[in-house]
């Protein structure tokens, strides 16, 4: 499944970011919508879902994130809704770590 969220906030670092593989935390901006897989090894086993979903958040509620690779690139973010069936976009798609 896939989670949709609107970036609220985000730290300065993720801009400055230049390493090749991890350019993409340049495009990130306060106020777009990403779309988040959760797939295995990130889902668990018991429960099938990845941690930090936001499964039981209403659209109120401010989640924080972190990027891998870069854990001063981070910020927060509001779920917009779960889609069961993913269809992300290539731009601003990620996935569950």
């Amino acid at each position: 499944y896939c989670v949709e969220f609107r970036t609220e906030s985000l730290s300065l670092h993720c801009a400055l970011e230049t390493r090749p593989y991890a350019r993409w935390m340049q495009y990130l901006r306060e106020g777009h919508t990403v779309c988040v897989a959760c797939q295995p090894p990130a889902m668990n086993r018991d429960t099938h879902r990845c941690s930090g979903d936001g499964h039981n958040a209403d659209g109120g509620k401010i989640l924080h994130w972190e990027a891998v690779g870069n854990s001063q690139c981070q910020g927060t973010w509001k779920k917009i809704r779960q889609l069961e069936h993913c269809s992300c976009p290539l731009v601003h798609s990620f996935i569950f770590t």
